[in-house]
């Protein structure tokens, strides 16, 4: 066993009170924090912006850089506070990814932005399952892992759905690096596809909102072709991004998802998932002033980040190579999906609402 796994740690059984005065945990949070700050401080960048690439990609790149260079001559030093960061953090990071959105989106793109997100999510889902563990033969964990970054919201979807099923590092690292892959791709193939498709700027944009992989890479694709279609896009990504949420609590219902330590039967509840619905719903109010909003995405960023960094530090390069080219093959007919039947939905859904949105309201 390495020194990284002999000094995995799990927060859940520990009192936060001896946490307090564990120096290993501080130092872990020190780690994390730093690999997070240099992230989001490339990402902000104009280069970097250019590129699509989120702070969150570039967090866990630097943590697998060290991860597999530095890190493991330093775990036991460091592991308490790198697990903390992968655990607790990436739920409270969850849960704060609700002041992101508002339900007043879902009437801003109207009902057929709402059927399409559902169909989208659901069909990608699916055929991840199916195309995962029948053709490909991956186990369910790394094929659920993989859907639900492709059908939902890339990298934080794939964080989120990891404590719910007890998904392992590599497999959530892998699950993350389909995203990337694809995501970037996506983010440089939809301009030239508008090129030939001439659609209107708001299909365009509600096309590529409910196809991409990550926020980023959607305002990226929405930019290229103007202020109207970037506008749609990532309302319509929003949306998408919301509804992580109802497919985490329905996710535990699903045979073959649950902890199997757990009596037959019972259902562990992602409560992180239903504080992300309070969180959108006390966002939607108004009430909380933008200032605050800000601060508080902005404290999300940071969380996700050392989330990420701490799971790159946990990921041996050598688990990501044994799992081989399938995942990136399932993720590529996954990516095909969401380009080609994510056009017939799109265009099929439109055609049946008319040529623009319906409103709720």
């Amino acid at each position: 066993m390495s020194s990284a796994q002999s000094s995995s740690f799990d927060p859940s059984h520990q009192s936060p009170y001896r946490i307090w005065l564990d120096g290993a945990w501080w130092r872990g949070l020190a780690l994390t924090g730093a690999l997070a700050a240099t992230a989001l401080w490339l990402a902000g960048t104009a280069w970097v912006k250019a590129t699509g690439l989120s702070g969150l990609t570039l967090a866990i790149l630097f943590g697998l850089l060290a991860g597999n260079t530095i890190f493991p001559h330093m775990a036991s030093q460091t592991g308490a506070g790198v697990d903390f960061s992968k655990n607790r953090l990436l739920r409270a990071g969850i849960v704060l990814y609700g002041f992101r959105v508002t339900f007043q989106q879902i009437g801003d793109v109207g009902l057929a932005g709402l059927l399409i997100d559902v169909l989208m999510i659901a069909g990608t889902f699916t055929l991840a399952l199916q195309l995962g563990t029948r053709v490909f033969g991956l186990d369910r964990q790394t094929a659920t892992l993989i859907g639900a970054g492709s059908a939902i919201c890339g990298a934080a979807a794939v964080m989120g759905t990891a404590p719910v099923i007890k998904a392992p590092a590599h497999k959530v690292a892998v699950a993350v690096a389909t995203v990337v892959v694809f995501g970037t791709l996506a983010m440089f193939l939809y301009p030239v596809l508008q090129t030939l498709l001439q659609l209107p700027e708001h299909v365009y944009g509600v096309y590529a909102g409910s196809t991409i992989h990550e926020v980023a890479q959607v305002v990226v694709a929405g930019k290229a072709i103007g202020e109207h279609a970037t506008s749609s896009a990532v309302i319509e990504k929003m949306l998408r991004v919301m509804m992580l949420a109802p497919f985490l609590l329905l996710l535990v219902r699903v045979p073959g998802m649950r902890d199997p330590q757990r009596a037959a039967g019972s259902v562990t509840i992602p409560w992180f998932a239903v504080l992300f619905i309070v969180a959108c719903g006390v966002h939607s109010t108004g009430r909380i002033p933008a200032p605050a909003v800000d601060l508080l995405v902005q404290l999300d960023n940071i969380l996700l980040a050392m989330a990420m960094a701490a799971l790159g530090l946990r990921t041996q390069v050598s688990a990501i190579r044994a799992a081989g080219v399938r995942p990136l093959l399932l993720a590529a007919c996954l990516f095909a999906f969401l380009v080609i039947g994510g056009l017939g939905i799109n265009l099929g859904v439109h055609w049946l609402f008319g040529a623009t949105a319906v409103p709720l309201a």
